[in-house]
């Protein structure tokens, strides 16, 4: 036996140490745009460039399960195409994250109890930085714990001087174009964070609140409607009644005809407003009669536009109470609710107070109610950039695939839906909105927008940033050099060529990215985005710091190892699903890996050290040999077509199946008997075809759990040269290798092999006691593969005395099994029971019925005869044979049973 340096066990601690360290010494990740690190593989010119860029984390915090599925798909995609000869990008980056980073900073500056404004602007922006340069430092140890094969060469932050310089252009250019501009609008408002937030970043949560009926007395204390001097308002926010500037109803409402026009009193304030017409209304809801306060709400403040009516605000930016709120100045929103309410009870202005629970908006970020709030922002004009980037989506070569394809509905449907977007943010840490302001000397503000700073004396730059995303949809082209078109990069990797997230930030990122794109580089930013889902914890619940289910990759990766983590994130689910983790399955994970490596360690020992990884002659091959290397071959097509359909699961399915069944459970059992042979002869052809098929599974494996293959891999004799796997060539279908005749041979031998093993099972036969076997055969050329193969049937059945024939008298104390073209009896006189064999043969009879009453349907529905392929037509006629055949036999076994039992 040849030596080599394998534990018995795998370890994933041990063999993953130093790996990652070499490949980046190596540089095995970069581009071989100036590298051209394997010339002669590109003989017929420069290769196919394939690009992906890595969706940013952000940079408040140590990456999370999600983000381990994320990347390790892209890394997948990424390791088979640099295999595959793909000239190979793979550009990292970190997100800067305004809001999110900025609330971390600013909660750890609390614990400490200084705000930001205790130290500035530009200190406070220090101090971010100190946590973004910790916190990438956490994540890129992450990533390589991860072994991510990303160019840390190119690694970009959105707050970069490259990534600075394409965002201003970006909104200098949306703004002379009139798609960006500035003004008076309601919008969402966090409160914590004193910023202002675009629709998707509010959160709707059920929660605790009331109706409270009030009365608005009417001006005139003598007029009355429906006998009373009054008309009762439901509000939910009763804080926001100092804002109200009107109350309105439907004009086509015949029961307040007679009211539109009348002056009624805000309570508590005393302030008289009219009662207007609007068909904002919904006559049916409630009353029919709705206060309309145009500071504090969307719809409100439209209505509000329509007639002229003032917008008050009555809270500052923390929400607590401003001076329009009177005495409740200096409260909070909350307290002052509460100090209200019981106000309007001593008042006798509360009619009731009704309980409810409803939809309540959240920040995404601090998670604090959101205010609906008049303020001055930046908005970008969405429908011109929506229309085109939904165009673009009709031309078949321009267009963005989406996997799955039903994701498309899902973003073309908030595209054609889509709102104004708020771009301004009011905090101090991200991109500073390139706008710049003076008092004129007719007193007036004049506003300069540009790349750089207007001259002359008296602007100030606007204080506020912009929103995250901004910067983010230019990720795709941005990082690769844009706004100079000549970049190398920018020529070579745009568009990419994929990109992978999770389905809950199509509307955030992907549509911005898209329409962004169109609008400034012309084309698409990625022909492909694959779309995932959420990971759970294994009772399908959202991982959350309230339920306590989080869990770190990195624990998973030290208990498991990293290569087992990424076979569980790679295989569990199917595109746009989401998937449930659970540590059953990481231990499965483990399982399958450390198969892998006693398989690998077995072939490695029984290998010489000049054994070539090059097929043997093909005279030399025996059938199982043959066997091996066409489902081999069948491996490589299905991995491959799945890959390049982002089926990942059924890749998977497809690798477990071939290491785990025909490999290690099958082919390398049947090769013991001849590497045990003293002759040399007989060795040589097995052990090159055991090289080669280990060889050619270790590629398959590599993007999917690249340490251990690595590891495996630098064991094999021709690959102790230090090459990497990560450049090594990935496998190809070989047509010479298919040989259906020789898996449908090595079929029915196993089905041969399998019966009698659960003969013996099933009557307590060990194989060590040698037993009678009899089989008889339907098909003469079952006896030339069964007598071509007896070695292997000696090896597994043990047989005291081998009859083969078309001419077998059954024992009626006997053990039979039906296999396609031949039955098989094991004479058992003192182990057999006559009435259980009956019943398993009954149970098996039942089953063939069924599939015989199948096979006919489906052969006898004209749609399917018609319609399906010729040779799946024939397929399932030779199936219906197959099992009319096998249900024949098995009924005929039960008559002779029956009667000898009788």
């Amino acid at each position: 036996m040849r030596e080599i340096n394998m534990s018995t066990k795998y370890n994933p601690s041990e063999i993953e140490k130093g790996i990652y360290d070499h490949w980046q010494q190596e540089e095995l990740f970069n581009p071989d745009v100036d590298k051209k690190l394997k010339p002669a593989k590109y003989a017929d010119g420069q290769p196919e460039a394939y690009s992906i860029v890595i969706p940013p984390p952000n940079v408040t915090g140590k990456l999370h399960l999600g983000h381990a599925w994320d990347t390790t798909l892209q890394d997948m995609l990424i390791r088979q195409k640099r295999m595959q000869g793909y000239d190979t990008l793979w550009l990292p980056g970190l997100d800067h994250a305004g809001i999110a980073t900025q609330a971390k900073v600013e909660a750890r500056l609390r614990e400490d109890g200084i705000s930001r404004y205790d130290l500035g602007r530009e200190k406070f922006v220090d101090k971010v930085l100190q946590w973004k340069d910790e916190y990438a430092s956490i994540i890129k140890e992450q990533w390589a714990k991860m072994g991510l094969s990303l160019d840390f060469s190119r690694e970009r932050f959105t707050l970069d001087k490259g990534l600075n310089e394409a965002v201003r252009k970006v909104f200098v250019d949306l703004y002379k174009k009139g798609l960006i501009y500035r003004g008076e609008y309601i919008i969402n408002w966090d409160p914590q964070a004193r910023t202002a937030l675009s629709d998707i970043e509010v959160i709707h949560k059920d929660d605790k609140g009331a109706f409270y009926h009030v009365k608005y007395p009417f001006v005139d204390k003598k007029f009355k409607f429906n006998g009373k001097n009054y008309i009762e308002i439901a509000t939910t926010r009763p804080e926001t009644m100092f804002g109200d500037t009107a109350v309105a109803v439907n004009p086509s409402d015949e029961r307040y005809k007679e009211i539109v026009g009348k002056k009624i009193v805000v309570p508590l304030v005393n302030r008289e407003i009219e009662i207007i017409a609007d068909q904002y209304v919904d006559k049916d809801f409630g009353t029919g009669m709705v206060k309309i306060t145009p500071a504090h709400d969307p719809n409100d403040f439209q209505v509000g536009n329509r007639h002229n009516l003032p917008r008050i605000n009555t809270m500052n930016e923390d929400a607590s109470m401003n001076e329009n709120a009177g005495k409740y100045q200096g409260m909070d929103r909350f307290q002052a609710r509460k100090a209200i309410v019981d106000d309007l009870q001593d008042g006798n202005y509360m009619l009731k107070i009704e309980p409810i629970v409803h939809s309540v908006g959240h920040s995404e970020r601090t998670d604090v109610q959101v205010e609906a709030r008049l303020s001055t922002q930046w908005f970008v004009k969405m429908k011109p950039l929506a229309e085109q980037a939904l165009k673009m989506q009709k031309q078949q070569n321009d267009k963005v695939d989406f996997w799955p394809v039903r994701f498309e509905d899902t973003y073309q449907t908030w595209m054609n839906n889509i709102h104004d977007w708020v771009i301004s943010r009011q905090l101090w840490w991200g991109h500073r909105i390139p706008a710049w302001y003076r008092d004129t000397k007719e007193g007036e503000k004049e506003t300069y927008v540009g790349l750089t700073a207007p001259k002359g004396d008296g602007w100030t730059q606007d204080p506020d940033v912009l929103d995250t995303w901004f910067s983010s949809a230019l990720w795709p082209f941005s990082t690769l050099g844009w706004p100079d078109t000549n970049n190398s990069d920018y020529k070579r990797f745009y568009p990419t060529s994929t990109m992978v997230t999770g389905y809950d930030i199509i509307f955030f990122w992907i549509s911005r990215m898209i329409f962004q794109a169109k609008e400034f580089t012309g084309t698409r930013p990625f022909k492909n985005v694959l779309i995932h889902g959420l990971i759970r914890d294994s009772k399908g619940r959202k991982m959350s710091k309230s339920l306590g289910n989080g869990i770190d990759p990195m624990d998973v990766i030290n208990k498991y190892g990293t290569d087992a983590l990424r076979w569980f994130l790679s295989t569990g689910s199917t595109p746009g699903q989401d998937l449930n983790f659970s540590n059953d399955k990481m231990d499965s994970a483990w399982n399958f890996i450390n198969k892998i490596w006693n398989v690998s360690r077995y072939v490695l020992m029984n290998l010489e050290t000049d054994t070539k990884i090059e097929l043997p002659d093909r005279n030399l091959l025996a059938l199982a040999d043959k066997w091996i290397l066409s489902r081999l071959n069948s491996t490589i097509e299905n991995v491959t077509k799945n890959f390049d359909k982002f089926e990942f699961g059924e890749a998977g399915r497809q690798l477990y199946n071939f290491i785990w069944d025909d490999f290690a459970d099958w082919y390398i059992e049947m090769t013991k008997e001849t590497l045990n042979d003293d002759s040399a002869l007989n060795k040589r052809p097995v052990q090159q075809v055991l090289a080669y098929v280990l060889d050619q599974t270790l590629r398959l494996l590599h993007p999917i759990m690249p340490f251990v293959t690595e590891a495996i891999w630098q064991q094999l004799p021709q690959h102790q040269d230090n090459q990497s796997l990560v450049i090594a060539d990935y496998p190809k279908i070989d047509k010479a290798l298919n040989d259906p005749q020789a898996e449908k041979s090595f079929t029915i031998l196993q089905d041969l092999i399998v019966a009698i093993r659960n003969i013996r099972t099933e009557a307590k036969a060990p194989i060590s006691i040698p037993v009678d076997i009899l089989i008889q055969i339907d098909d003469e050329k079952l006896e030339e593969i069964f007598r071509s193969n007896i070695d292997y049937i000696n090896r597994f059945g043990h047989p005291k005395q081998l009859e083969i024939s078309k001419k077998i008298q059954a024992p009626s104390l006997s053990m039979s099994r039906v296999i396609s073209g031949a039955t098989v009896y094991i004479p058992l006189a003192e182990l057999i029971n006559l009435d259980e064999e009956i019943n398993r043969l009954q149970k098996e009879a039942k089953k063939f019925t069924a599939e015989v009453k199948r096979s006919s349907g489906k052969l006898s529905n004209d749609k399917f005869v018609h319609s399906a392929p010729k040779q799946v037509v024939e397929a399932e006629r030779s199936k219906l044979s197959d099992w009319q055949k096998k249900l024949n036999a098995t009924e005929s076994r039960i008559k002779e049973l029956k009667e000898n039992h009788d």
